[in-house]
């Protein structure tokens, strides 16, 4: 018996870069934007600033797709991100270049769920052909953005490509990668894109206490405390 699965679903030409546009933009915006914020901010932080992405999405959908919302939930939103209000308020790292990029990455991030949600939704792509197009699509402004960078040179003339290692963690986490596309894809699918987004916002919550000791960037304050502890 053949327990193999063919997937289908359509053919590579010009119409497939409009029905995917603007999917990849947003994916690279997404990338450079996280990678960027990341390196400025704390783990914490980092995770808090990011429950503005649930209301952006919230947002997004009303207005893109047309969906509306039961108040309690709305409350809920709302709740979340004034406790994000609040630890930013009393931040005392605060970065004004950092939160620009963390604020750009949730922007990126919403409007990429809620596009994913619509492009699911068109007749010709399915999951299956929005996983594969935008991640073919994406591989363009990826390799010009680490050639400006200079990321691609350094990625080239890297020491450890000849340790098993290193070998070993970079297929794992391109494994992972796929893993991460394919579970965020298939849960657009079935859910909407505010659901996709508040289930990859729970992972924030143990980010966030354990970054408090790993990284040493912290610096604790009773009102950021409770900002943090919002959710």
């Amino acid at each position: 018996m053949n327990m193999c699965k063919t997937v289908q679903f359509q053919d590579f030409d010009r119409s497939v870069l409009l029905k995917i546009f603007p999917l990849p933009l947003l994916y690279v915006g997404n990338h450079i934007t996280g990678l960027a914020s990341t390196k400025k901010l704390s783990l914490p932080m980092f995770t808090v600033l990011r429950k503005f992405t649930i209301l952006m999405t919230m947002i997004l959908e009303a207005y893109i797709l047309r969906k509306t919302f039961p108040k309690c939930l709305v409350y809920s939103v709302v709740t979340i991100v004034l406790g994000a209000m609040i630890a930013a308020s009393s931040d005392l790292a605060f970065d004004a270049e950092a939160y620009a990029f963390i604020l750009l990455n949730d922007a990126f991030t919403a409007a990429s769920g809620v596009y994913t949600k619509k492009k699911l939704g068109d007749k010709g792509l399915g999951k299956y052909g929005v996983l594969f197009y935008n991640a073919l699509i994406i591989v363009i402004p990826t390799v010009l953005a680490s050639v400006f960078t200079g990321d691609l040179h350094k990625a080239v003339t890297f020491e450890d490509w000849v340790k098993a290692t290193f070998v070993l963690c970079f297929l794992m986490s391109c494994l992972m990668g796929f893993v991460l596309m394919y579970s965020i894809v298939l849960c657009s699918h079935y859910n909407s894109a505010l659901t996709t987004t508040v289930v990859g916002a729970v992972k924030n919550v143990a980010v966030a206490y354990i970054g408090m000791f790993v990284g040493g960037d912290y610096l604790f304050s009773w009102a950021n405390f409770l900002g943090l502890s919002i959710w």
